[in-house]
């Protein structure tokens, strides 16, 4: 029963070779698995807008709720950000992202809800093929399925003996871990194909950069304008306790040397 179970894992073994391998080992033609053209391909999108400052948040909030509330169709919210960024020390922009995967019919209505009032600055389009991985995953989802069903089959003879059937059984085992993998990985891909990424990149035109420095400068000169005085007052206090010693020690100086003038003239005084 042992070498019975050893032939059905090879016999499943080398239809899997003949089915990436018709022949004589050449590969098997994909468009036995394609439906259509441009059916595998996995789209991705990157997008640049640039749009006033004061509307970045709010549009970003827009673009989330559109997305959450599938208003373009499928959607799913992957990454969402926003915060002030200094590409440069004398620079400030205030910046947003969003990363969505979106059914296809829905990315343009979405880029379109990014850049209204504001201007797509960069738009670029990826395709990646995922024919082969797709046609791999099949392959093994096949071989997979036509074993388990062999040794099922097997197991439901009479004349098993305990240790094939557990043999049998550590088999099938393997191979329904195996199935679930290759379930997961086809549900992924076929996600890729059936949706979109889509990176929508929010930030203000260059010349706001500046007019934004400004402005945050204006807002921080009462804090810098305190932050000044009280530093200044900390090093006056600092400094006033070393001024009187100097103070104490130029007047000890002074009177010493005084007192040692008038020492040196007093025998002089005293011969004339």
């Amino acid at each position: 029963m042992v070498a019975l179970l050893a032939l059905v894992v090879l016999a499943g073994t080398s239809c899997a070779n003949k089915e990436r391998a018709p022949g004589g080992g050449a590969p098997a033609p994909m468009a036995a698995i394609k439906q259509g053209e441009g059916q595998f391909l996995a789209y991705t999108h990157e997008v640049r807008v640039e749009l006033d400052g004061e509307r970045i948040g709010p549009r970003l909030q827009a673009l989330a709720e559109s997305c959450q509330k599938a208003q373009f169709g499928d959607c799913t919210l992957l990454e969402m950000s926003e915060g002030d960024y200094t590409p440069r020390p004398d620079a400030l922009r205030h910046e947003a992202r969003i990363r969505v995967r979106l059914a296809p019919d829905g990315v343009g209505p979405f880029i379109a809800l990014a850049g209204r009032d504001g201007h797509v600055a960069n738009r670029s389009t990826d395709a990646e093929d995922l024919a082969e991985q797709v046609a791999d995953t099949r392959r093994t989802q096949d071989r997979l399925q036509r074993e388990y069903e062999k040794l099922s089959v097997m197991q439901q003879r009479a004349d098993v003996k305990v240790a094939d059937l557990l043999a049998i059984s550590q088999r099938m085992s393997e191979i329904e871990a195996g199935l679930e993998a290759a379930n997961r990985e086809a549900a992924q891909q076929r996600r890729r194909i059936d949706t979109q990424l889509v990176t929508v990149q929010l930030e203000p035109p260059s010349g706001e950069t500046g007019r934004s420095e400004i402005g945050a400068a204006v807002r921080d000169f009462g804090g810098v304008f305190t932050s000044s005085v009280a530093f200044v007052i900390r090093a006056v206090a600092a400094l006033v306790p070393v001024g009187v010693v100097l103070w104490l020690l130029g007047w000890v100086g002074l009177a010493l040397w005084r007192r040692r003038r008038r020492k040196a003239q007093a025998p002089a005084t005293g011969n004339g």
